[in-house]
């Protein structure tokens, strides 16, 4: 992208509302840094203690000054992921679905890396599934319906847990953040997280699919 970079280095400048522990990562160095390994990210995902989730500062310090560029050139980070991320079978928001129910049809979701994933252990792999259809959440808390949560559920398991075969149960989480705490409100997503998985399952989770081309 153009222009000089920018600089972001106290949390004032953010880019985003930061939470407590976004500033308290802000104050460590990433020798200071503990690291998220599986049991923990396992325990906060349980016990929907999502708020503790945190990056490496220094890779915190980057997001929020790559995003404070990315909203300068494009005026928000949905137009970047729209840009450049995301099907151009989708377009412009409103969205237009395939199905109305969230990851049914593949032509209505998107599985990435994440380009900016949590400070987890070197084992662990960072996914966002991306949806173009709205994830129903409780207007008053900002989290799943039990509704939402169990068709999300079935999601998981079908794409990531039976492509896995026996032990798949053990090698992948998910969750979705709160409203409050998403920094991208306006697309959906959840958060995967895996756990010892080879580059080639990562790759075909995540391979362009023929239904998000557009035709010539």
């Amino acid at each position: 992208m153009g222009g000089p970079p920018v600089k972001v280095t106290t949390p004032e400048d953010a880019p985003f509302p930061l939470t407590n522990v976004d500033k308290y990562v802000l104050s460590l160095t990433d020798e200071e840094y503990q690291y998220h390994d599986w049991e923990e990210v396992k325990n906060i995902i349980a016990e929907n203690n999502l708020s503790v989730l945190k990056r490496k500062p220094s890779d915190l310090r980057r997001y929020m000054e790559w995003t404070t560029q990315t909203k300068a050139e494009y005026e928000s980070m949905t137009n970047y992921l729209l840009h450049h991320r995301l099907p151009k079978t989708w377009g412009c928001l409103p969205f237009i679905p395939a199905s109305t129910i969230p990851f049914e049809d593949p032509s209505d979701y998107k599985v990435l890396l994440n380009d900016w994933p949590y400070g987890l252990t070197p084992n662990l792999t960072h996914i966002v599934v991306w949806s173009r259809i709205a994830i129903e959440t409780d207007v008053e808390t900002g989290d799943m319906t039990p509704d939402s949560r169990h068709d999300t559920e079935a999601f998981v398991r079908r794409f990531f847990i039976d492509r896995l075969g026996p032990g798949g149960d053990d090698k992948v989480l998910w969750f979705k953040n709160w409203v409050a705490l998403q920094s991208v409100r306006a697309l959906e997503h959840i958060h995967v997280i895996v756990r010892d998985i080879d580059k080639e399952v990562l790759d075909e989770w995540t391979k362009d699919l023929d239904c998000h081309k557009l035709l010539n």
